[in-house]
């Protein structure tokens, strides 16, 4: 059994503290740790001023923005053929935005020659279809179709570059967008008109107590309707244990016989676990409770200043390893089915595969969801991210020893900015409507900090010099290889996903021999996860590789694999079954005096 003071009850091989730091992960030239707070006072200077910096541009490089555009005009300059197309197209643009407008002053208005793009819910209301609205929002697509074109791949210009300018383009204009302003929107006048201007008074106090908040750095709190262990993140269980890293919940059975093997379920640290344990119709923990298997969740610590030093290894080392050592305890000599979300995923994957190369068999089966182990097509993400930008972070890192909340939630907003940034505006400042509350919205709001070290290896090694898929990871000073993975793989990606594209996530397939089954589900990469049975208009596709299996690219396995209705969640739960062993009598969950789930880490603000 494993005691509540950290040490596990499996007897395993100790190197000492001072050992395992000199063979920690050889995921950078250059880790932030303890050792870069002792500077000259010169270079600590310079940190200062690029930290002070990084907070007033959001942890955005100007040398990446200023190197991007810079690139752009020059190879522009240089190729008079683009120039004449982009003239041609801009006449053509005007033509049609001329046209349109003229048959709406006969009375007689033509088909939208502009369409905006697929997630662009700002033009919904009927509103943009009548005079004047319509053609502002066409000379607006107008415009924004001109810089697609513009910032379109151009011969010599570096790909990232190519890629930046078209992003930050895109974000300018959406700042100038007719959608914003008052006296742009029809949607905003109808409102104005008859809620004769409350609205506008109650976004002029949402906007204040936005503000406020932003500027005083507070943690909007849990909805009392949503409070997590009786709304969210309310399937009944116990911590069994707790170092300062994390805590591992151990679900109480709601079934009378279990699988022998247990699930352990490895979130990623960038967002709180209870994304896989939401309300208890899309409970993907009590979803899989219900399924007879003895569930374990790691719920990990929401670091300070005081973690800054954390590293990759300690999460592996800490984390799953830790978890492993206790369910040992717990479940002697039982294998486990590990299950790694997005981040979590990938720290799995690099576990797996030291557990594979050290010949620990612990491990039953590996399902991946979300998750990364080649990042050469991360999406957007990654456009900015190149040594002047991580050094930038690592600056601004380093100073607050974390990367707080709203430079990581700013990030992933930025990338559908048109709904996440800029339609929400309008309906809280503008509209005057609250945000209601979800139970993902709840979530999403709910965020995490990372620490400064683990972020650094993370960025430098996994991100930028995509070390895992290139053979150049190194876990205890020896590198580990994902083709060493022998267990079966169940990988999930989802169809629209911004943070781990499926192109992307499809690459496991590619650096892996092992039997493999893969799904792509509709959704996003929260909704495509939680897709409940019953969930309607879900629909997945899904594919099985064996073992030693010839390689075959994502869009020929697409073409292959018809969509089928319905949620991936049962497909998953048969291919477990395939891989678990005999039922049984569930086993006892023994209270440990560290308290029941959620437990205590999870309400960190």
């Amino acid at each position: 059994m494993t005691g509540t003071d950290g040490k596990p009850a499996r007897s395993r091989p100790s190197t000492g503290d001072a050992g395992r730091k000199q063979r920690l992960s050889a995921v950078t030239r250059r880790p932030l740790d303890a050792s870069d707070r002792d500077l000259h006072p010169y270079a600590a200077l310079d940190r200062g001023v690029m930290a002070s910096l990084a907070r007033m541009t959001g942890g955005i490089s100007p040398h990446a923005m200023i190197d991007a555009w810079g690139d752009w005009a020059m190879h522009l300059a240089r190729a008079p053929g683009r120039q004449l197309e982009l003239m041609e197209r801009a006449r053509d643009n005007w033509l049609k935005l001329a046209q349109f407008g003229a048959s709406g002053l006969s009375g007689k208005p033509g088909k939208k020659p502009f369409a905006p793009g697929t997630y662009d819910t700002r033009w919904s209301h009927p509103g943009w279809d009548r005079p004047p609205f319509a053609l502002w929002q066409q000379g607006f697509l107008a415009t924004q179709d001109w810089w697609q074109a513009a910032t379109a791949d151009l011969r010599g210009l570096r790909k990232q570059n190519n890629e930046r300018t078209g992003f930050m383009m895109r974000q300018l204009l959406d700042t100038v967008s007719p959608s914003n302003f008052p006296m742009g929107n029809p949607e905003i006048l109808e409102a104005t008109w008859k809620n004769a201007g409350r609205n506008l008074f109650d976004g002029a106090l949402h906007y204040a107590d936005d503000a406020r908040r932003v500027l005083t750095q507070e943690h909007r709190p849990v909805p009392e309707d949503f409070a997590l262990g009786t709304a969210l993140a309310a399937t009944p269980g116990t911590v069994v244990y707790r170092n300062d890293l994390m805590e591992l919940i151990q679900y109480a059975p709601s079934t009378e016989q279990v699988h022998a093997e247990p699930v352990l379920i490895v979130p990623a640290w960038i967002m709180k676990y209870y994304i896989l344990d939401l309300s208890p119709h899309n409970s993907f923990i009590r979803w899989l409770v219900d399924q007879g298997y003895t569930v374990f969740c790691i719920s990990w610590l929401n670091p300070g200043a005081d973690q800054a030093d954390l590293s990759l290894e300690d999460y592996r080392l800490k984390g799953i390893m830790q978890a492993l050592d206790v369910i040992g305890g717990i479940l002697p000599g039982a294998r486990v089915h590990a299950n790694g979300y997005c981040l979590g995923g990938t720290l799995l994957a690099i576990a797996a595969a030291t557990m594979a190369r050290d010949h620990d068999d612990r491990l039953a089966s590996v399902t991946l969801m979300a998750a990364q182990v080649d990042f050469a097509e991360a999406g957007e993400l990654l456009l900015f991210l190149d040594e002047s930008q991580v050094a930038f972070l690592e600056d601004m890192m380093w100073s607050q020893g974390y990367l707080d909340r709203p430079q990581m939630s700013g990030a992933f907003a930025a990338i559908r900015s048109e709904d996440l940034i800029w339609s929400r505006a309008v309906r809280r400042y503008f509209l005057g409507e609250p945000d209601l509350p979800t139970d993902i919205g709840v979530w999403v709001n709910d965020t995490t900090r990372m620490p400064a070290r683990m972020h650094s290896e993370y960025l430098r090694g996994i991100f930028l010099e995509n070390r895992i898929t290139a053979g150049r990871f190194a876990v205890e000073g020896r590198v580990i290889a994902l083709k060493d993975i022998e267990v079966p793989m169940f990988v999930v990606a989802t169809e629209t996903d911004h943070i781990a594209p499926w192109r992307s996530v499809w690459k496991t397939a590619l650096f892996t021999d092992c039997d493999l089954t893969f799904v792509l589900t509709k959704g996003g990469h929260n909704t495509g996860i939680l897709s409940e049975p019953g969930h309607p208009r879900r629909h997945y596709r899904i594919g099985h590789r064996t073992a030693g299996a010839h390689y075959q690219g994502p869009d020929r396995w697409l073409a292959a694999h018809e969509p089928q209705k319905g949620s991936w969640w049962l497909e998953w739960a048969d291919w477990l079954k395939t891989h678990s062993g005999d039922t049984g009598a569930p086993p006892e969950v023994k209270s440990r005096g560290l308290g029941d789930a959620p437990g205590s880490y999870v309400l960190q603000p």
